[in-house]
């Protein structure tokens, strides 16, 4: 038979999240591990993985398609763009600093490639071109991408 504290935190995880944190922290500060609504604890520490995969994915998506952007449309460049690269590459690398193991993904090609995609076609949509102009497969390596100072000319 469930406590009645686990009970009320368990309530308190549908009813109100931030009681609910507040609450589970105190009850790990003090190791009342009898007390925790494990259940839900569990889901929110596979949460948070999943928040910096995409926090990561999210990112280099940016940087792809602005740099895509930058290679086939080089008549549309514009400082914003140059911002928007800078500031997501420099997302990616705190990402990577906090999270050394986030850089399994960068080293996946399939994970790249999806992400890749979603660049392509989000480029696509802003620059109006035809699928045709953009590259299949990511054109830039890992490397490439992460480089502050590396910007595509049209012809590579």
């Amino acid at each position: 038979m469930k406590s009645i504290k686990l009970q009320i935190l368990q309530t308190l995880y549908e009813q109100d999240f931030y009681t609910w944190v507040e609450q589970t922290t105190e009850l790990l500060r003090l190791h009342h591990w009898d007390t925790l609504d494990l259940e839900h604890l569990i889901e929110e520490v596979v949460d948070l993985g999943k928040s910096q995969q995409r926090a990561l994915q999210s990112a280099l998506r940016l940087v792809l398609s602005h740099l895509l952007k930058w290679k086939y449309q080089p008549e549309g460049r514009s400082h914003s763009w140059q911002v928007t690269i800078t500031r997501e590459r420099l997302n990616i690398d705190e990402l990577l600093e906090e999270s050394p193991s986030l850089r399994r993904f960068l080293n996946d090609t399939e994970w790249i490639n999806s992400t890749y995609q979603r660049s392509r076609r989000e480029a696509m949509v802003e620059t109006g071109l035809s699928e045709d102009n953009f590259a299949i497969a990511c054109p830039f390596s890992v490397d490439e991408i992460l480089d502050l100072d590396f910007y595509p000319n049209p012809e590579q």
